[in-house]
Order: C-alpha cells, then structure tokens, then sequence
C-alpha cells in the first residue's frame, strides 16, 4: 500500500475505534482484585523476598503503580484497541526512562526497562505512561487540573512525534535518537542546571563505582559484600558458582563474535544475588563479578543476570514465539532502544524452567529525580519520556497507519487525560488495599528495605 492509503487505512480506524473511546475503562468488571493478581505472581517468586516487595510497594501509590504492571496489565486488555501493534515495552511508566552509555560511549535518552515487552498494542504503553504521570503529579499535590495539563502534554507529544516519523524514511527512523545535548535543550533553561547535574551524576555511575560500593577484600581476593537481604553471597544463598558457570557460558555464545572476543578477555571471580526494583523483586537477580588481564587500578566489570519470567501482557496478547523470556527481553530491547548494552544476553539456568538475560549492572545509568520536579519540570519531562515512547513505536510498528489514526487534532490526547485521571484514582484505592491486606495478615511486608 501507499503511504497516502496507509495513512487513509489509519484514520478509518476511527469509525470502529473512535479516538474518544479510549477514556472508556470500567474497573467493576470481572470482580477485580488487583492483591489476588500480586498474589499469584508471588507463587512463582523467592518466597523470602516477596515481603521485600510487598513492603517497597507500600511505600507510596507510585511506588504501588511501579510494582503492579499485570494489574494494570489486566485492566488494559479491556480498554479499545486498534489492532495495530509495536514492540510494547509493556511497563512504560514514567520511570522507566533515563539516560545511558551507548557502546561508543555517547549519553543517549530512552526506554530501560524492558523485563515485559511484547509485541502488542501502541495504546497500552501510551496509556501506563500517562497513567504514572498521572499518579505522581497527585503525589506531589498538584491540582486535578494540573495533573490534567501534565498528561495532555505526554499524549500531544507523542501523537505529534508519531506524526514527524511518519514522514521519515525507514532508515532515518532506525538511526533516531535522543542525544544527552537534546535532553538538555529539551528543558527551558532554569531547569538545564539540574538536566546537567542528572547527567553528571549518571556519569560516575560505572563498573568502577559499583565495584567500589558492592565489594570488599577478603583473603586477598576481591568479593562481593553480604548486605542481607539486599546482597547475599552465592555461598549463602543454597547455590554455588559451579551451578552459575553453564549459565555464564551459555550466555557467552548469544554474543556476536567481537563482543565474545572482549568477554573472554575476563574471567569470572565471584557471584551473589541481589534485590533489585520494585516490580521485579522476588524473581532471581545475581550480580557477577569478572576480573580483567592485570591492572594497577583494576580491571574489572559486573555484569547482572536477572530472571526473566513471561511477560504481564501475555495473558491477553499471546506468548512469545521467541521460546525463551530471556531472548525476548533481549530482542524487545535491541529493537526498541536507539542503542543497547554491548553484553546483553540471555541464558539458561540449572533448572530448566528459570530463564535469565545479561546486561552490565552499571554502564552511566540516570534518570531525573521524579519526588523533585515541580509542576513545569515533570511536564517537560513526562513530554521526553513521550519522545522516547514514540521513538520506539515508530521504530518497531508502523508510524503512518497509527498517525493517520491519531490525526492532528486532541481528541485522542483528551481521552487520554480522561482515563489516566480515573486510572490514578483507582490505583490510590489498590495501594490502600495493599495496605489493608499487609495490616489484616493477609500478605507479609518488610519495610525499609
């Protein structure tokens, strides 16, 4: 088809989806219970960390919103969709964006997190974005309208960075990204002091400040520190490095041959699991500890080995056919960022049914400070990480049908409002229920960890 019937294919979608129906969610349907969804992702967790979890996300609604992307999940598979599909990162809350090195060690901004990703519908990432944005502009106090004007921002950025990639060409949409220069004239220039102190701070977040903070010397060799329950040595954990080898070798063959070459130049000293997130606690995270050839200043990296289980959109959208959770981490980001980790990969562990993926623990991660921002602030930033979010979808999906839907007016950017305002309130009652189930017994919690 031509990019004129594409676009055309686009806007007709309207007649069977009417942008206006996406402030439509009903959340009495189907005898919600967003605890009994948390509930039977903690079957499938370590039982001694899901009190960890449960007490993280006690800690606020966002902090609740963060850890409950399946009941989000599950509460979008009843919401309008189009039909038309992207690689859905499947948990773009707002702070699941942030800046990081690329392999040639320039600073670029995107989606980094992509533990749920799934080809799926462009909506729902849409929506959990301004969703979160939603549920932090009520934290911080601001007014309903305020928080109103803080996701029409979000969702005219993205409808009108859709509508810019339409009109690139293929290659043109692959190369885009968001550069750290971009980022800081994203902002007006009372806000680029702090856009800079972000970045700086990323900046010294490397293998060598991780090291420093993770490790300690014993006996002469260098091991990771035990900081129960947040980092437990591998010794202490009912597993030893004989069992984390055959993973470390199977994943050294899901890299291309330069990067292989590089890896081989280290070798593997220690290994210890580690708490990671808020969603993502409970699942198995190690984090190890390669030494490189002899250094005066040490050469060493920490690479960190999460499990990855399937997906929350699964339910509703299909498994993957990729046949591996690990794999389809690593293909959901490898298509989706503008640039990816240069070890990331996946593997298999002892037991057949845990799948991991790799990726270096510390490499100039940062994002901005959410609890911070002001009104102005968090609306440029919500309107970047929209940037980013379009990017993607422009990159994985097809930018001209989905433009062509949106159109140039702000009937979709008003329904959006309509449902993150409702979506936000609800989440409010679900962190009050957590609440609730943690007081009456129901679900264990440990807090301040």
């Amino acid at each position: 088809m031509s990019w004129t019937e594409r676009r055309e294919e686009g806007r007709t979608l309207r007649e069977s989806v009417p942008r206006s129906a996406h402030s439509e969610w009903n959340p009495g349907l189907g005898g919600r219970d967003p605890i009994a969804v948390l509930e039977q992702q903690a079957a499938t967790r370590e039982p001694d960390l899901v009190p960890i979890r449960y007490g993280r996300m006690a800690e606020s609604a966002f902090a609740f919103f963060r850890g409950g992307a399946a009941i989000m999940a599950k509460d979008l598979a009843s919401t309008p969709v189009t039909g038309l599909r992207v690689e859905a990162c499947g948990d773009a809350h707002v702070a699941n964006f942030g800046q990081f090195a690329t392999p040639e060690r320039n600073v670029i901004f995107d989606i980094n997190d992509f533990d749920e990703t799934l080809p799926g519908p462009w909506e729902w990432d849409v929506k959990r974005l301004c969703a979160s944005l939603h549920v932090v502009a009520r934290g911080h106090g601001f007014t309903p309208g305020e928080c109103d004007d803080i996701v029409a921002v979000a969702a005219r950025t993205y409808r009108e960075r859709i509508d810019e990639s339409s009109a690139r060409m293929t290659l043109d949409r692959w190369y885009d990204r968001i550069h750290i220069d971009e980022v800081i004239t994203h902002f007006p220039p009372r806000y680029r002091k702090q856009v800079k102190a972000d970045v700086k701070r990323s900046r010294r977040k490397t293998h060598r400040r991780a090291v420093a903070k993770l490790t300690r010397t014993a006996g002469g060799e260098l091991r990771f520190r035990d900081d129960p329950p947040v980092l437990v040595h591998i010794d202490n954990t009912g597993h030893d490095m004989d069992e984390a080898l055959p993973m470390i070798a199977a994943f050294r063959e899901t890299l291309s041959d330069d990067r292989r070459q590089l890896f081989d130049q280290f070798r593997i000293a220690d290994i210890a699991r580690k708490v990671v997130g808020v969603g993502s606690v409970g699942t198995r995270c190690w984090v190890a500890l390669f030494e490189g050839p002899d250094h005066p200043d040490g050469d060493r990296i920490i690479l960190q080995v999460k499990e990855a289980q399937a997906s929350v959109l699964e339910p509703y959208i299909g498994a993957s056919r990729l046949g591996h959770h690990g794999r389809r981490v690593v293909a959901g980001q490898r298509l989706t960022q503008a640039a990816s980790d240069m070890f990331l990969g996946w593997c298999s562990g002892p037991e057949s049914d845990r799948q991991y993926y790799v990726r270096q623990l510390w490499d100039v991660k940062g994002q901005g400070d959410l609890l911070a921002m002001d009104r102005n602030n968090l609306s440029y930033y919500g309107a970047l990480c929209a940037l980013a979010l379009a990017r993607a979808h422009a990159r994985t999906g097809d930018p001209v049908r989905i433009a062509g839907y949106l159109g140039r007016n702000r009937a979709f950017d008003h329904a959006v409002v309509d449902f993150s305002a409702d979506y936000a309130r609800v989440n409010e009652t679900d962190h009050a229920a957590l609440l609730d189930a943690i007081a009456s017994g129901r679900v264990e919690a440990q807090r301040g960890v």
